[in-house]
């Protein structure tokens, strides 16, 4: 008797064949989600304000997967050059099949000090320019009838923080944007969520992990024991990208090892 075949349908977290935009793409979680996205089978179109012709440490990571990746620069912090990039998106044929909002920046100052522009910035980057490209790429993928929409959230999209006033606004308010989308584009086969992530080894918090009081204050809190890795948030993505997550609507992950449930 002959061994039967063996299956070669594609898995549930396959995505040979899907192309995806990730915002915020030239290091840390952004970086880390473009590489496990490509290691799913996506070809990526990576955002960053300063992004180097060939795509950078992305552009080459992508490439070593045998993935397609295209750079584009935008700073996301201006309405005009997000919708440039709008403009030049349209220019490409190809669907977009999966939109990752990454992007983010950070202003740390007392509430009564918090400057006025500082907070628009803040308010644009994180919110307004993710809104703006889920507006535009989601109004296609509703017209197909499918497509993911994953942006980045934050454990202060939960809770307050100290000292980012406007850093906790807008991802309070991502939050909030990823079940709205959610509620008005599932039924047509649009799938909308968001990935939070905890205490995560990246540049951003560097300060935090060479502070031994700090770090060890942190630890003590997550039951995991350690801080995440950009790559707990990759691999969170390929499955909220992949059909896997196909009945998976306006939620916010958390991906913290359990510092929520603490």
């Amino acid at each position: 008797m002959q061994p039967p075949e063996p299956d070669r349908s594609p898995g549930p977290f396959d995505l040979r064949g899907r192309l995806a935009l990730v915002t915020g793409v030239r290091r840390g979680i952004g970086l880390a989600i473009a590489e496990a996205l490509a290691s799913a089978g996506a070809d990526i179109i990576g955002v960053s304000q300063q992004l180097e012709p060939d795509g950078g440490e992305a552009g080459r990571r992508v490439a070593a997967l045998g993935r397609q990746f295209q750079p584009l620069t935008a700073d996301l912090g201006d309405r005009e050059a997000v919708r440039e990039l709008l403009r030049t998106l349209e220019e490409i044929e190809r669907p977009i099949d999966i939109l990752v909002g990454n992007a983010g920046t950070i202003y740390r100052e007392p509430a009564v000090d918090h400057a006025l522009d500082q907070w628009d910035r803040v308010l644009d980057v994180n919110l307004t320019s993710q809104f703006l490209l889920a507006q535009a790429l989601g109004a296609k993928m509703v017209a197909r009838g499918n497509g993911k929409v994953i942006f980045t959230a934050s454990m202060l999209s939960f809770q307050g923080g100290i000292n980012v006033a406007s850093y906790t606004a807008s991802k309070h308010g991502i939050a909030g944007v990823t079940k709205a989308l959610a509620n008005e584009w599932a039924p047509s086969g649009v799938n909308v969520n968001a990935i939070a992530p905890g205490y995560i080894a990246t540049d951003n918090t560097q300060a935090l992990r060479d502070d031994p009081d700090r770090s060890q204050a942190i630890l003590a809190r997550i039951p995991a024991g350690r801080w995440g890795s950009p790559e707990d948030i990759g691999w969170t993505a390929v499955f909220l990208a992949s059909r896997a997550s196909d009945y998976v609507n306006g939620t916010v992950v958390a991906v913290d090892g359990g510092w929520l449930g603490r």
